[in-house]
């Protein structure tokens, strides 16, 4: 083909070849096989955690089934922000899909109005949300659950890249438009909170240009609880300012989210641009070039410990689901200790639900079984759970047992302590299995921030 004249309005296009060596684009080595491992992860949710949860119908609880394609799914990276902050150009960035046809659209105004997952596919093409939706492989068929509205709002786009056979991206609608919730048609917050729930790495990106930290975003990071170690805070845009202005914003933006997010340790920032176009004269450039390859770095963690992560995230989901049985039973066993021949069980019911911790409902919970008062789900939760499952549906766990198949409680018990953290040790013979929340139930191994740069 003849020489180009590059054209002087053009922008010059970065290098790429840090992107391709720290995520090993080029790498052919194979992938690694934890079929084997996937099945027993199954086998263990299915037998052991799975009765438990339906047996006390955690779902209408928390809004959370694991399917088994959720079991078997990639690692998930979600994009957050207010609109306009480059979110969808980072994605387009990552995998190199500028000026080509399946770029992300982006723009100043709020352009990605859906929720769009960016997967591996053999060829380039675009998914419908109804499609995803009604493909149990798949790990999105739980999100039928939000209405036609919402599907129509799902998009998903396949693309051959060598990144995406370890990873799925999803872009969301910036937090930050000016539109009330209601009119968006479907519940955002609450299909917000379903990915928040799923993803192993959360990036919430920012423009430095325009930090506005407002009733929206605290929000979110309310939403955030209890994922402080997935989120990563990104300061996008970098070289738009001036340093000593990027100091500034950098220092109010910590401020602003300080009282947000309550954890001892601070999140991580990264400080760049992510897009495709050389970085602005006199700006940080070796900084902002080591920052991206930090955040790079952080993706391939992710994306190694990911069988870690799941099994992880199981054990949560065991926990959560054990402590949910407890609480149910304590309230049926109150509701039978104060029942009598003339009682009326309607109002003695109201009573115990509406005023659990005159019953001693969650104090006996925290005294009588190791569970973290971290975890403890909230009362309020509880007066609408029971306003939908009345309390004479359910059975005392001491009922659930059977001769054969033993008790539910100790087979969750027995998960939560052997045998996750079994399965855990099988795979890492040369990693620690340091990822476990131990402290809770004391499997003899202190847990550690993995994401922490030593």
């Amino acid at each position: 083909p003849p020489e180009e004249v590059e054209d002087a309005s053009e922008p010059t296009k970065r290098d790429r070849s840090h992107l391709e060596s720290t995520l090993k684009l080029n790498e052919d080595k194979p992938a690694d096989d934890f079929s084997g491992i996937l099945q027993r992860l199954r086998k263990i949710y299915h037998s052991s955690i799975k009765p438990l949860e339906q047996s006390y119908r955690y779902n209408e609880l928390r809004q959370h089934e694991i399917t088994d394609g959720e079991i078997t799914s990639k690692p998930m990276v979600l994009f957050l922000g207010p609109w306009s902050v480059g979110k969808s150009s980072m994605i387009n960035y990552l995998l190199g899909l500028d000026d080509t046809p399946y770029q992300l659209y982006t723009g100043a105004e709020p352009t990605t109005s859906e929720f769009t997952v960016i997967m591996h596919g053999p060829k380039l093409k675009t998914i419908e949300g109804i499609v995803m939706a009604a493909d149990s492989a798949r790990s999105f068929s739980p999100l039928e659950k939000f209405g036609q509205n919402f599907l129509e709002k799902l998009i998903g786009i396949e693309v051959p890249h060598k990144l995406l056979e370890r990873v799925t991206f999803v872009d969301t609608p910036g937090i930050i438009e000016n539109r009330k919730q209601q009119e968006r048609g479907y519940p955002f917050n609450d299909v917000c909170q379903w990915f928040i729930d799923r993803a192993d790495l959360i990036f919430v990106v920012f423009d430095p240009t325009k930090l506005d930290v407002g009733l929206e975003l605290e929000m979110l990071f309310r939403q955030l609880k209890g994922r402080e170690s997935q989120i990563r805070i990104i300061l996008n845009k970098a070289d738009s300012l001036a340093t000593q202005e990027l100091m500034r914003v950098y220092g109010a933006l910590f401020w602003s989210l300080a009282p947000l997010i309550n954890v001892t340790e601070p999140p991580r920032v990264y400080v760049s641009s992510f897009w495709p176009q050389e970085y602005q004269p006199d700006t940080h450039k070796d900084l902002f070039l080591k920052e991206e390859i930090s955040l790079l770095e952080d993706l391939n963690q992710v994306i190694e410990n990911r069988m870690e992560n799941k099994i992880a995230f199981i054990r949560q989901h065991a926990i959560r689901v054990r402590i949910h049985a407890l609480l149910v039973d304590r309230y049926l066993q109150t509701y039978k200790d104060k029942m009598t021949f003339f009682s009326d069980g309607e109002l003695v019911f109201r009573d115990i639900v509406e005023d659990p911790d005159k019953f001693f409902i969650f104090k006996s919970i925290l005294a009588k079984t190791n569970v973290s008062k971290f975890d403890l789900p909230n009362r309020e939760a509880y007066k609408d759970f029971f306003g939908i499952n009345p309390i004479t549906s359910f059975k005392l766990l001491s009922q659930q047992c059977s001769y054969m198949g033993g008790c539910f409680l100790e087979k969750i018990e027995k998960a939560i302590t052997r045998e996750l953290p079994d399965l855990l040790g099988s795979i890492g013979l040369g990693k620690k299995p340091n990822v476990l929340s131990c402290d809770i139930t004391g499997c003899g191994e202190t847990p550690k921030n993995r994401y922490r740069k030593p």
